[in-house]
């Protein structure tokens, strides 16, 4: 006689509800993946036009900084703007659908393909911007997409999705393509999100990323970020100064881009510190760093008390008085040491900037290097440089993903327009910062590509052709 059947076990309420949501996706995504070129990349603009329209722009910057308490309103939606704009300069003319690249010599045809659905996890620093971009590239891919939004930024990403699917219905598109979780957003929903999704792309904390890669679901992450910057021998010192400030108090540090550290070659330094002080840079004191210190670090771990706040703020929460204070941009400590007994080496989300002396370029490269065995290995390090061995030698030798040369760095290495970076606030920081992927996330990250191969005229050689040289100079 048979066993009985096992009864099969109760479903969780985080799995009900994300199951849900999932079905509505799959629904949607099954409609969308019929449409054509044309009509997907009405879709984009459609998404696009969501977060840029300049009224919703500045709802979602207000609410963002109303509801997480982090950046600056007019910062964010300079953010929304000019980040979904390149986005969408990059996206403009890229084939997604049907037939995208043929190589008649090598008998392939390319076909692009969607993922599915895709989970979306975000951050509360950028609570429009990066559901935004996350969406756009789905959408660019014929995914469905489902938003997993920090809970702080949780009503940013409502808005958003209301936006954007008030632009779809002009479209006649399913408005299930564009989900989000709903209140309240738990770890439960959000790793249940990221089990049930065809894709996972996961931008925020170490923990979500960590999350991401062992849900057992293809996923993209990002490494943590904590730039340090050097300054040159020859570098103009002015213009470094000017975009270290610009980078160092854009939406109060709250990309992962800001720099956090400046390396200083020796023969520039007082010259250099000049100039970031001129830009606004306060330099503390051995006293007033320790000062800060047991404010930013209480208990030894960073304090969400700093995060994204104005340096007059923090010099205020430190009890820092005096004029000098009130109208500083950012707050600088020298620094001569990494790791967890000097706590200013890490990233500090804020306008607070670690200062390092090198004696020559062979230090500030150690420096750096030493910076990045204690955080941020794998994302980018930025030069104010007019020596282009020197420039050469960060990306030959350091373990980055990026090199910035003479720019604000924020600006800069999530794409800008004056340079040839891809647009994104995902930036994958390959095996260095336990990544899969070392590029600016874009769409190439968000579909599947099929090849057909036809024969082609046999290309074999013979064993002299490859190992001719070989031989004859290391023998048989």
């Amino acid at each position: 006689m048979a066993s009985p059947a096992a009864a099969p076990t109760p479903k969780t309420e985080a799995q009900q509800i994300v199951a849900a949501l999932i079905t509505r996706a799959r629904a949607a995504q099954r409609v969308y993946e019929q449409c054509t070129q044309e009509q997907v990349d009405e879709a984009v603009l459609a998404a696009g036009w969501a977060i840029m329209e300049p009224g919703r722009n500045r709802a979602l910057a207000e609410m963002a900084v109303r509801d997480t308490g982090l950046g600056d309103v007019d910062d964010k939606i300079t953010k929304n703007h000019r980040k979904t704009l390149g986005l969408l300069r990059d996206l403009k003319g890229a084939r997604t659908v049907g037939v995208i690249a043929e190589y008649p010599a090598r008998g392939l045809v390319e076909i692009a393909r969607p993922v599915g659905v895709v989970a979306a996890i975000t951050p509360s620093t950028n609570p429009a911007a990066t559901p935004a971009n996350k969406v756009i590239n789905a959408l660019k891919c014929r995914n469905a997409v489902i938003i997993a939004p920090s809970p702080k930024g949780l009503s940013t990403c409502i808005a958003l999705v209301g936006y954007i699917h008030a632009e779809l219905k002009k479209l006649g598109l399913p408005l299930d393509l564009v989900q989000c979780l709903p209140a309240p957003v738990t770890k439960d929903t959000t790793q249940e999100l990221m089990r049930q999704a065809d894709l996972v792309v996961a931008t925020g904390s170490q923990s979500n990323i960590r999350a991401a890669y062992t849900c057992g679901t293809p996923a993209f992450g990002v490494g943590a970020g904590n730039v340090a910057s050097i300054i040159d021998v020859g570098a103009n010192l002015n213009e470094a100064a000017a975009a270290i400030m610009a980078s160092k108090t854009f939406d109060n540090a709250t990309s992962c881009s800001s720099e956090n550290s400046v390396v200083i070659l020796d023969g520039v330094y007082a010259d250099a510190i000049a100039a970031l002080q001129a830009a606004g840079g306060v330099m503390l004191d051995v006293a007033e760093k320790s000062q800060l210190q047991a404010t930013m670090w209480p208990n030894g771990k960073l304090s969400s008390a700093v995060t994204a706040q104005k340096a007059s703020r923090i010099a205020e929460m430190a009890g820092l008085q005096g004029a000098r204070f009130e109208s500083a941009r950012f707050l600088m400590v020298e620094e001569v040491g990494t790791g967890p007994d000097y706590p200013y080496s890490g990233e500090k989300l804020s306008p607070v900037l670690a200062v390092y002396r090198a004696r020559d370029f062979d230090a500030a490269c150690a420096i750096v290097g030493e910076i990045y065995a204690f955080q941020g290995a794998g994302h980018s390090v930025s030069i104010h440089s007019a020596n282009d061995e020197h420039i050469l030698r960060l990306g030959l030798e350091l373990p980055v993903s990026r090199v910035i040369v003479n720019q604000a760095h924020c600006f800069a290495t999530g794409g800008a327009f004056d340079n040839g970076l891809p647009f994104s606030l995902s930036m994958g920081c390959g095996t260095w910062g336990r990544n899969n992927f070392s590029d600016n996330m874009s769409y190439r990250q968000y579909m599947n590509t099929t090849r057909i191969a036809r024969k082609i005229p046999p290309r074999m050689p013979t064993e002299a052709e490859i190992f001719g040289d070989y031989l004859a100079k290391f023998g048989s």
